[in-house]
């Protein structure tokens, strides 16, 4: 599958990121600031997708991606960010970087949905091939809604109503 790097101050954050994704296969470098990702990237290579806090001490997740941008291949690193912030400057910010921003706490599905998502092959990149379709399921007898009440006895006031 693919190399991605997961970088979050909190250690809970990171171990759960970094655990969903190797359960979905992937191989996962984990680091807990910009500058271990950074050390991380220089000793094993360039991931396919970085999954970033943004507000980290030192340097925050925004300026990491701008940083590992800069690097050799990884002028369009895709880049989903996880943050606690959920003010429109920074969610702008960090689509503005052209990344996928998810808010904390975030749900496993939607972050593996922007996995997928953002590991998409680019136009021209050859894609994989499409899963195998299943065959649909056999539809299942609904069973037929209870008779409705007649009207007089669903019609009347309380007891004690209007006396």
């Amino acid at each position: 599958m693919a190399h991605i790097l997961v970088v979050d101050d909190d250690p809970d954050v990171r171990g759960l990121v970094a655990f969903r994704l190797r359960k979905a296969g992937h191989d996962v470098l984990a680091a807990a600031d910009g500058d271990g990702a950074l050390a991380l990237v220089h000793e094993r290579g360039a991931p396919d997708l970085a999954v970033l806090d943004v507000m980290m001490p030192g340097m925050s997740g925004l300026e990491l991606l701008v940083e590992l941008r800069k690097l050799d291949e990884l002028e369009r690193l895709p880049a989903i960010f996880l943050s606690a912030r959920i003010l429109p400057a920074d969610i702008d910010a960090g689509r503005d970087l052209g990344a996928t921003y998810l808010t904390k706490p975030f749900v496993a599905p939607a972050l593996m949905a922007a996995v997928t998502a953002s590991l998409r092959p680019a136009e021209g990149e050859q894609a994989p091939p499409p899963p195998p379709v299943r065959p649909p399921e056999p539809a299942q007898e609904l069973t037929p809604p209870a008779p409705a009440l007649p009207r007089e006895l669903t019609s009347r006031p309380p007891p004690g109503f209007g006396a």
